[in-house]
Protein backbone atom coordinates (compact mmCIF):
# COMPACT_ATOMS: atom_id res chain seq x y z
CA UNK A 1 0.00 0.00 0.00
CA UNK A 2 3.17 2.38 0.73
CA UNK A 3 2.93 4.72 -2.16
CA UNK A 4 -0.25 4.17 -3.67
CA UNK A 5 -1.95 7.58 -3.97
CA UNK A 6 -5.34 7.61 -4.75
CA UNK A 7 -5.55 11.73 -4.89
CA UNK A 8 -4.87 11.93 -9.09
CA UNK A 9 -7.24 8.84 -9.78
CA UNK A 10 -10.10 10.63 -7.71
CA UNK A 11 -9.32 14.10 -9.24
CA UNK A 12 -9.82 12.68 -12.77
CA UNK A 13 -12.49 10.89 -12.18
CA UNK A 14 -14.34 13.79 -10.50
CA UNK A 15 -13.54 15.75 -13.13
CA UNK A 16 -14.29 12.89 -16.05
CA UNK A 17 -18.17 12.27 -14.25
CA UNK A 18 -19.09 16.01 -13.97
CA UNK A 19 -20.64 15.97 -17.17
CA UNK A 20 -22.95 12.87 -15.88
CA UNK A 21 -24.31 14.59 -12.64
CA UNK A 22 -27.83 13.06 -13.07
CA UNK A 23 -26.37 9.61 -13.50
CA UNK A 24 -24.27 9.95 -10.61
CA UNK A 25 -27.45 11.49 -8.59
CA UNK A 26 -29.72 8.50 -9.43
CA UNK A 27 -26.59 5.69 -8.23
CA UNK A 28 -26.09 8.00 -4.98
CA UNK A 29 -29.74 8.08 -4.12
CA UNK A 30 -29.92 4.09 -4.59
CA UNK A 31 -27.31 4.09 -2.27
CA UNK A 32 -28.83 5.90 0.39
CA UNK A 33 -32.11 4.25 -0.12
CA UNK A 34 -30.46 0.39 0.50
CA UNK A 35 -28.38 1.98 3.24
CA UNK A 36 -31.52 3.33 5.38
CA UNK A 37 -33.51 0.35 4.42
CA UNK A 38 -31.29 -2.44 6.13
CA UNK A 39 -30.04 0.43 8.73
CA UNK A 40 -32.56 3.06 9.58
CA UNK A 41 -32.62 6.74 8.81
CA UNK A 42 -30.34 7.93 11.60
CA UNK A 43 -26.61 8.02 10.27
CA UNK A 44 -25.42 8.43 13.75
CA UNK A 45 -26.32 4.78 14.14
CA UNK A 46 -26.40 3.84 10.82
CA UNK A 47 -22.61 3.44 9.48
CA UNK A 48 -23.17 2.57 5.96
CA UNK A 49 -25.73 5.82 5.58
CA UNK A 50 -23.17 7.69 7.04
CA UNK A 51 -20.66 6.78 4.44
CA UNK A 52 -23.62 7.27 1.24
CA UNK A 53 -24.37 10.72 2.46
CA UNK A 54 -20.67 11.29 2.36
CA UNK A 55 -20.50 10.22 -0.81
CA UNK A 56 -23.13 12.43 -1.47
CA UNK A 57 -21.95 15.17 -0.23
CA UNK A 58 -18.79 15.26 -2.06
CA UNK A 59 -20.68 15.04 -5.36
CA UNK A 60 -22.68 18.14 -4.39
CA UNK A 61 -26.00 16.34 -4.47
CA UNK A 62 -28.83 18.44 -3.57
CA UNK A 63 -30.45 18.02 -0.40
CA UNK A 64 -33.82 17.01 -1.53
CA UNK A 65 -32.65 13.92 -3.32
CA UNK A 66 -31.13 13.10 -0.12
CA UNK A 67 -34.23 13.22 1.50
CA UNK A 68 -36.04 11.75 -1.21
CA UNK A 69 -34.35 8.65 -1.20
CA UNK A 70 -33.90 8.26 2.98
CA UNK A 71 -38.06 8.78 3.09
CA UNK A 72 -38.49 6.41 0.04
CA UNK A 73 -36.87 3.58 2.40
CA UNK A 74 -38.43 4.22 5.24
CA UNK A 75 -42.04 3.95 3.86
CA UNK A 76 -43.63 1.10 4.33
CA UNK A 77 -45.15 1.01 0.89
CA UNK A 78 -41.87 0.61 -0.61
CA UNK A 79 -41.00 -2.74 -1.74
CA UNK A 80 -38.03 -2.33 -4.04
CA UNK A 81 -35.63 -4.60 -3.21
CA UNK A 82 -31.73 -4.29 -4.38
CA UNK A 83 -28.65 -7.14 -4.02
CA UNK A 84 -25.23 -6.28 -3.82
CA UNK A 85 -23.45 -8.30 -6.76
CA UNK A 86 -19.30 -8.11 -7.52
CA UNK A 87 -17.76 -9.11 -10.79
CA UNK A 88 -14.79 -10.26 -11.40
CA UNK A 89 -12.09 -10.07 -14.49
CA UNK A 90 -9.69 -8.59 -16.09
CA UNK A 91 -9.57 -6.12 -18.80
CA UNK A 92 -6.93 -5.38 -21.48
CA UNK A 93 -3.02 -5.88 -20.99
CA UNK A 94 -4.32 -8.01 -18.03
CA UNK A 95 -5.52 -5.36 -15.48
CA UNK A 96 -7.59 -7.35 -12.80
CA UNK A 97 -10.86 -5.48 -12.04
CA UNK A 98 -13.57 -5.85 -9.08
CA UNK A 99 -17.24 -4.31 -10.29
CA UNK A 100 -19.10 -3.08 -7.58
CA UNK A 101 -23.13 -3.41 -8.65
CA UNK A 102 -26.40 -2.79 -6.90
CA UNK A 103 -29.46 -4.30 -9.10
CA UNK A 104 -32.93 -5.95 -8.63
CA UNK A 105 -32.34 -7.59 -11.74
CA UNK A 106 -28.98 -9.94 -11.72
CA UNK A 107 -29.43 -11.40 -15.21
CA UNK A 108 -30.12 -8.19 -16.54
CA UNK A 109 -26.70 -6.55 -15.18
CA UNK A 110 -24.39 -10.22 -15.45
CA UNK A 111 -25.87 -9.56 -19.45
CA UNK A 112 -24.43 -5.98 -19.15
CA UNK A 113 -21.27 -6.55 -17.27
CA UNK A 114 -20.30 -9.62 -19.66
CA UNK A 115 -21.02 -7.60 -22.72
CA UNK A 116 -19.15 -4.66 -21.37
CA UNK A 117 -15.57 -6.94 -20.98
CA UNK A 118 -16.12 -9.11 -23.91
CA UNK A 119 -16.11 -5.47 -26.21
CA UNK A 120 -13.94 -4.25 -24.60
CA UNK A 121 -10.84 -6.83 -24.24
CA UNK A 122 -11.80 -7.90 -21.37
CA UNK A 123 -12.51 -10.92 -19.96
CA UNK A 124 -15.03 -11.86 -16.66
CA UNK A 125 -13.60 -14.24 -14.54
CA UNK A 126 -15.84 -16.29 -11.70
CA UNK A 127 -16.27 -15.07 -8.26
CA UNK A 128 -12.72 -14.86 -6.50
CA UNK A 129 -10.54 -15.12 -9.68
CA UNK A 130 -9.07 -11.19 -8.76
CA UNK A 131 -10.51 -10.32 -5.52
CA UNK A 132 -7.83 -11.71 -3.64
CA UNK A 133 -5.15 -9.30 -5.27
CA UNK A 134 -6.87 -6.23 -3.54
CA UNK A 135 -7.27 -5.03 0.10
CA UNK A 136 -10.29 -2.98 2.08
CA UNK A 137 -8.92 0.22 3.53
CA UNK A 138 -10.42 3.17 4.92
CA UNK A 139 -8.92 6.53 3.07
CA UNK A 140 -9.18 10.05 3.73
CA UNK A 141 -7.57 13.11 2.37
CA UNK A 142 -6.73 16.52 3.51
CA UNK A 143 -5.93 19.18 1.43
CA UNK A 144 -2.64 20.62 2.71
CA UNK A 145 -3.48 24.51 1.19
CA UNK A 146 -6.21 24.29 4.72
CA UNK A 147 -3.27 23.53 7.24
CA UNK A 148 -0.17 24.03 8.38
CA UNK A 149 1.36 20.77 9.44
CA UNK A 150 4.43 19.02 7.98
CA UNK A 151 4.71 15.83 6.95
CA UNK A 152 6.07 14.15 10.25
CA UNK A 153 3.61 15.98 12.46
CA UNK A 154 0.64 14.82 10.45
CA UNK A 155 2.27 11.39 10.88
CA UNK A 156 2.54 11.37 14.72
CA UNK A 157 -1.54 12.78 14.48
CA UNK A 158 -2.72 9.77 12.10
CA UNK A 159 -0.89 7.20 14.19
CA UNK A 160 -2.45 8.69 17.67
CA UNK A 161 -5.62 8.36 16.29
CA UNK A 162 -5.25 4.71 14.56
CA UNK A 163 -4.40 5.32 11.04
CA UNK A 164 -2.12 2.77 9.31
CA UNK A 165 -0.48 4.70 6.47
CA UNK A 166 0.51 8.28 5.66
CA UNK A 167 1.60 9.15 1.67
CA UNK A 168 2.14 13.11 1.12
CA UNK A 169 2.31 14.93 -1.98
CA UNK A 170 2.50 18.49 -2.47
CA UNK A 171 -1.37 18.92 -2.45
CA UNK A 172 -2.78 16.75 -0.10
CA UNK A 173 -2.64 14.49 3.03
CA UNK A 174 -3.54 10.80 2.21
CA UNK A 175 -4.24 8.54 5.25
CA UNK A 176 -4.97 4.54 5.08
CA UNK A 177 -6.82 2.59 7.93
CA UNK A 178 -7.65 -0.93 8.48
CA UNK A 179 -12.14 -0.43 7.61
CA UNK A 180 -12.59 -1.63 10.95
CA UNK A 181 -11.11 1.33 12.23
CA UNK A 182 -12.04 3.87 9.58
CA UNK A 183 -15.26 5.56 11.14
CA UNK A 184 -13.26 6.12 14.63
CA UNK A 185 -10.01 7.75 12.77
CA UNK A 186 -12.45 9.34 10.62
CA UNK A 187 -14.81 10.74 13.23
CA UNK A 188 -11.12 11.94 15.44
CA UNK A 189 -10.13 13.69 12.09
CA UNK A 190 -12.85 16.02 11.70
CA UNK A 191 -12.30 17.38 15.02
CA UNK A 192 -9.79 19.15 13.45
CA UNK A 193 -9.42 19.19 9.52
CA UNK A 194 -11.49 19.37 7.14
CA UNK A 195 -12.22 16.03 5.09
CA UNK A 196 -11.75 16.74 1.27
CA UNK A 197 -12.08 12.65 0.87
CA UNK A 198 -13.60 10.00 3.14
CA UNK A 199 -14.29 6.33 2.34
CA UNK A 200 -14.05 2.84 2.71
CA UNK A 201 -12.43 1.81 -0.50
CA UNK A 202 -10.45 -1.10 -2.15
CA UNK A 203 -7.05 -1.01 -3.15
CA UNK A 204 -4.75 -3.14 -5.63
CA UNK A 205 -1.63 -4.95 -3.88
CA UNK A 206 0.30 -4.53 -7.04
CA UNK A 207 -0.31 -2.50 -10.09
CA UNK A 208 -0.19 -3.05 -14.28
CA UNK A 209 1.53 -0.77 -16.39
CA UNK A 210 -0.07 -0.45 -19.95
CA UNK A 211 0.37 0.59 -23.45
CA UNK A 212 -1.19 3.56 -24.90
CA UNK A 213 -3.09 1.64 -27.03
CA UNK A 214 -4.43 -1.02 -24.47
CA UNK A 215 -5.09 2.86 -22.20
CA UNK A 216 -7.20 3.37 -24.70
CA UNK A 217 -9.25 0.14 -24.84
CA UNK A 218 -8.84 0.03 -20.80
CA UNK A 219 -10.40 3.54 -20.39
CA UNK A 220 -13.23 2.52 -22.91
CA UNK A 221 -13.75 -0.90 -20.49
CA UNK A 222 -14.34 1.39 -17.64
CA UNK A 223 -16.19 4.27 -19.71
CA UNK A 224 -19.14 1.79 -20.31
CA UNK A 225 -18.66 -0.29 -16.73
CA UNK A 226 -19.12 3.17 -15.30
CA UNK A 227 -21.98 4.21 -17.50
CA UNK A 228 -24.25 1.24 -16.34
CA UNK A 229 -27.02 2.66 -14.11
CA UNK A 230 -26.59 -0.86 -11.59
CA UNK A 231 -22.75 -0.43 -10.87
CA UNK A 232 -21.40 1.24 -7.96
CA UNK A 233 -17.87 1.53 -8.18
CA UNK A 234 -15.22 0.27 -9.79
CA UNK A 235 -11.86 -1.26 -9.01
CA UNK A 236 -8.88 -1.63 -10.74
CA UNK A 237 -5.15 -2.34 -10.71
CA UNK A 238 -4.36 0.06 -13.03
CA UNK A 239 -0.59 1.55 -12.22
CA UNK A 240 -0.06 5.41 -12.98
Amino acid sequence: MAGHSKWKNIQGRKNAQDAKRGKIFQKLSREIYIAAKNGGADSASNPALRLALDKAKAANMPNDNVERAIKKATSSTDGANYDEVVYEGYGPGGVAILVETLTDNRNRTGTNIRVAFSRNGGNLGETGSVSYMFDRKGYLAIERAAISLDEEEMLEKVLEVGGEDLITSPEVFEIYTAPEEFTMVRDALEKEFTLAQAELTILPQTTTILTDEQQTQFEQLIEKLEDDDDVSEVYTSIGE
